[in-house]
């Protein structure tokens, strides 16, 4: 089972905020008191410290899933919800947090620093906090917002003055037990040591920190052996110790060999942008195991070449302990160097200055999407906001919710994208409420849905001359005479019809008569 992490994907989920309630206040003789809802409680954050008494991610490891407490819902009587406990997450100084895409949030290189990984949702308000002059009672109150869920990638980089580097077996794990009270697994065997290990070394009164990392082998910056999970860990060191093994039986290596190797790895290697180059950091050298006697000879045979290209070189034995005081104070006099520079160069903090919004700041963005249907995406943390916090099966709200979106311009930055009434309008990402767009009316320029800077009143518009007037006129004289005339005909036809059929009763009557017949009855009369 693993004992050491350096390298942890969490993932996170940040609390809920609660609803906002809908309460009227009712009591004796006071049937309408006013509104009286609570709002709801904030969801808690999730928050990354930086602890020096933890060493390592593998708690993280084992339970990688973490979520914060969730906000309360309001409730009547101007009651408020409770807040979402926060959790905090302590994690080793030198955790740099970064995006499952590689890019860097946060670098947690100093004790007591915090971030917030996810942040909870917020709460909603309750109908009192939005009860106003004109909207005396509120029948309805917003959503809570959901807190931020995601993965967030959390890496440990040792933070030491000093790293052993070297081939694997080397010598470095006995070298730091010498040096300091660590003690790291020994063996005969490569890659003994899989993780860092750290040590506290002093020397006379300069104390620093010595890395033991994981052994280098040709190819390491390619990832090749332990490489990456190496290399990451020499960063933040301020010195380097080059440990050689002069005693290796291996055939094809030699001291010179191996430094040549270590130095092309440590060239290859790509630092954070802001940091030193591996190689451009203060180096010693150290010819390890002289207490082997053909070792002893191979270390004065090659300490020559070592010193001619600028090297520093000692010849030590981590098991008879010779040398070992003299690398000390040498390692301490960089370390001590090192930190009189940064301390020299150091530049002061700048201040933390709080401005306000600028007026002319940008809440939102439209985007024209699509082809011969376009779609017009809103994207902006109030609108996206805003509809997360609104209950859909309110009216109240939806039309509070278009209230809002008109006042902050997003109706203007739609006619100016080109939307017509029915234009199908998101608000937020692929997940988002997509709405059938109508305008809110306040006016009638507002009608005008043409773009900005033209009219469509005045397109294909021309005066028209007194000929054409006066033609016009005779067409609409001349239609009302036919019209007229029309009239008249329908109403001499109505009349002829009428003398006729007065004309065929008289007659009628007039034959009875002669026959003896009463008109006005079925039967004869005698």
């Amino acid at each position: 089972m693993a004992s050491f992490v350096d390298r942890v994907v969490l993932h996170l989920r940040a609390g809920h905020g609660g609803h906002g309630c809908v309460s009227v206040h009712r009591e004796k003789f006071k049937p309408l008191g006013g509104p009286d809802g609570g709002n709801g409680g904030d969801g808690g954050d999730i928050v990354l410290v930086a602890d020096p008494q933890i060493t390592t991610l593998l708690s993280y490891h084992r339970g990688p899933h973490r979520s914060s407490g969730n906000g309360g819902p309001g409730m009547g009587d101007h009651r408020q919800g409770h807040q979402g406990e926060p959790l905090e997450l302590p994690v080793p100084v030198g955790t740099v947090v970064q995006t499952p895409e590689g890019e860097t949030l946060a670098d947690l290189d100093e004790p007591g620093m915090r971030f917030i990984a996810a942040p909870g949702g917020r709460g909603g308000l309750g109908n009192a906090a939005l009860a106003t002059t004109k909207r005396k009672a509120p029948g309805f109150a917003l959503l809570g917002t959901p807190g931020w869920e995601g993965d967030v990638v959390i890496e440990l980089k040792t933070v030491a003055d000093v790293a052993l580097v070297g081939y694997p077996s080397a010598g470095k794990s006995s070298l730091i037990a010498a040096l300091s009270a660590a003690r790291p697994k020994i063996a005969d065997y490569p890659f003994t040591t899989l993780h860092p290990n750290l040590g506290v070394v002093e020397a006379g009164a300069v104390r620093f920190t010595v890395a033991d990392v994981p052994g280098l082998i040709e190819g390491a910056s390619e990832g090749k052996g332990l490489g990456l999970e190496f290399l990451r860990h020499v960063e933040r060191c301020s010195a380097l110790l080059h440990v050689l093994d002069c005693a290796t039986l291996e055939p094809g290596r030699d001291p010179l060999s191996d430094l040549d190797v270590i130095l092309g790895e440590l060239a290859a290697y790509p630092v954070p942008e802001g940091q030193t180059p591996l190689l451009d950091r203060p180096q010693l050298v150290a010819l390890n195991k002289i207490d082997v006697p053909d070792a002893r000879d191979l270390a004065e045979l090659v300490r020559p070449s070592l010193e001619e290209r600028g090297y520093r070189v000692f010849e030590i034995s981590a098991v008879s302990r010779e040398g070992l005081r003299e690398l000390s104070y040498a390692l301490g006099e960089l370390v001590e160097a090192d930190r009189a520079a940064r301390l020299a160069a150091a530049e002061i903090k700048p201040r933390i200055v709080l401005r306000p919004t600028p007026v002319d700041a940008q809440d939102f963005t439209v985007t024209v999407e699509g082809g011969t249907e376009p779609l017009y995406r809103v994207r902006g943390v109030k609108p996206e906001r805003w509809v997360a916090q609104t209950d859909f099966a309110n009216d109240e709200a939806v039309g509070y919710l278009a209230d809002r979106l008109a006042k902050l311009g997003v109706e203007e930055a739609l006619f100016e994208a080109g939307a017509v009434p029915g234009s199908a309008v998101m608000i937020g990402d692929d997940s988002g409420v997509v709405f059938d767009w109508e305008p809110t009316l306040t006016s009638a320029a507002e009608l005008i849905t043409s773009p900005r800077g033209t009219d469509a009143r005045l397109d294909g518009e021309r005066r028209a001359t007194r000929a054409e007037r006066r033609e016009r006129y005779h067409e609409r004289m001349d239609a009302k005479a036919d019209a007229r005339e029309e009239l008249q005909r329908e109403r001499e036809a109505g009349l002829w019809r009428e003398q006729a059929d007065a004309d065929a009763e008289r007659d009628a009557g007039g034959r009875a008569a002669r026959a003896g017949v009463d008109p006005d009855r079925d039967e004869e009369t005698e």
